[in-house]
């Protein structure tokens, strides 16, 4: 019949605050000290510690890519709904004479100041109009809104 092997006893030099943390850790968890430690070394020197950390470190970047993408779309749709707006704009509002300009450029700040509320107004009450767009719209032809 074999038994057990004993276990082997070293000794070991903590600083205060670590040790402090295992007499604390060892207490919340109703177990001993040298088992807790045993537990952290074996931890510490498997050899999956490395492919977990590995992994862990994986699954952020990719986290952080698809933010990073999601972002770019963003971008991508915010620019491209600019460029729209200014070629619509400019197409369809003709020049006015300096009289007329000067009384629009005094309109136009509490307009401003109007746009300003309005999408204030918007993003604090939410959703975003980029949740509100799908991801797996169609392009369009780009004909078809000229």
């Amino acid at each position: 019949m074999t038994g057990r092997k004993k276990k082997v006893q070293i000794s070991v030099y903590l600083d205060p605050p670590v040790m402090t943390m295992l007499q604390d850790y060892a207490a919340r968890r109703d177990q001993s000290q040298s088992m807790i430690a045993e537990a952290a070394i074996a931890s510490f020197l498997s050899p999956d510690a490395d492919e977990r950390r590995e992994a862990a470190i994986a699954k952020r970047l990719d986290q952080v890519d698809r933010r990073l993408a999601r972002q770019e779309r963003d971008i991508g749709i915010a620019v491209e709904t600019l460029a729209v707006f200014v070629r619509f704009w400019l197409a369809t509002t003709p020049a006015l004479p300096e009289p007329a300009a000067q009384a629009a450029r005094a309109k136009a700040a509490e307009r401003y100041e109007a746009f300003v509320t309005a999408l204030g107004r918007r993003l604090a009450k939410g959703p975003k109009l980029r949740q509100e767009i799908s991801e797996d719209i169609n392009p369009i032809d780009e004909g078809a809104i000229r």
